[in-house]
């Protein structure tokens, strides 16, 4: 896969081309897209009708429509992000059929119940340093609450993109940003884990690509070093933001799957994470997504 340029130059316009551009069998449904983009992986896109979105990716602005099969698509920049951006940024390739394959949903009536129904569902490919920031915003918060914050932040400090849009301002914007300041705007706890966070990555400019190009688990033990970040978290910023499809993140949604749908009753933590990456494989990730999707919508209790 190719890498995404996330992002436009700091003087280019932020005018949404007229034109819709397509992709021709996307794979997705209105609820597995809607799921991709609202369903706590990423707290960048808001809806705009059923079938409709749009959200801020570096500074560039993207609108998503849905069609039947047909996604079509904007963007402010389409010259930079622009067709391949937007089909990796969505998973939008073979690759991702390849992954469907290889999860065992033919033989665990488990997972493939919670398939189904969410038919094209998939993790996105987000740039990692925003994935970071909104995930030490989560513990405690819904996914509602999550983005209002995150947009305070991006208001306040981020580029103005138009369209009552703002760009995530990046570390080396909040490591300027005093814990008091983060208290004002109401993140409790979590100012000092953000505020730590941004004086430990202040004068690390290759930290990010560094973690990436490491094994899961020695990214895992490099991500767990910042504070406030514990297994959850750290699973949830290398499944999300460095692809590493074999992260596991375990919330209370994916325990009471393990716990009562597969049966792992007292098992600790550390035994289900064994569980799921042995079981689920290299893309244990997209299946916990799959999890948290159906458990959360009640794909289960429909039979």
């Amino acid at each position: 896969m190719t890498k995404v340029n996330f992002g436009l130059t700091a003087n280019s316009p932020r005018v949404l081309s007229e034109k819709w551009s397509s992709i021709q069998e996307s794979g997705f449904t209105v609820e597995s897209l809607g799921e991709t983009l609202e369903g706590g992986q990423s707290f960048i896109w808001n809806r705009l009708q059923e079938n409709s979105w749009v959200g801020v990716i570096g500074l560039t602005i993207l609108k998503l429509r849905l069609t039947d099969n047909k996604l079509l698509w904007q963007s402010s920049n389409p010259q930079e992000f622009g067709h391949e951006q937007v089909s990796e940024y969505l998973w939008i390739d073979q690759s991702y059929n390849a992954a469907i394959n290889q999860l065992p949903w033919r033989s665990d009536p488990v997972l493939h119940q919670c398939m189904k129904p969410l038919t094209g569902l998939r993790i996105l490919k987000q740039p990692f340093d925003e994935v970071l920031f909104y995930f030490l915003l989560s513990p405690v918060k819904s996914i509602p609450q999550i983005k209002e914050t995150g947009n305070q932040v991006a208001k306040e400090f981020g580029e103005n993109l138009g369209h009552g849009l703002y760009s995530f301002p990046g570390w080396e914007a909040l490591s300027e940003i005093t814990e008091s300041k983060f208290r004002e705007l109401k993140f409790g706890y979590r100012a000092k884990n953000i505020f730590g966070t941004a004086q430990f990555l202040k004068g690390r400019p290759d930290w990010f690509e560094t973690v990436k190009s490491m094994p899961y688990m020695d990214a895992r033990k490099e991500v767990m070093q910042l504070p406030g970040v514990g297994e959850k978290i750290a699973d949830c910023v290398l499944l999300f933001g460095a692809s590493k499809m074999e992260s596991f993140p375990i919330d209370t949604w994916i325990d009471k799957v393990l716990t009562n749908r597969y049966n792992l009753i007292g098992w600790s933590q550390s035994q289900k994470l064994d569980f799921a990456r042995l079981h689920f494989g290299k893309f244990a990730g997209l299946a916990q997504q799959f999890f948290f999707s159906g458990e959360r919508l009640g794909v289960f209790d429909k039979g």
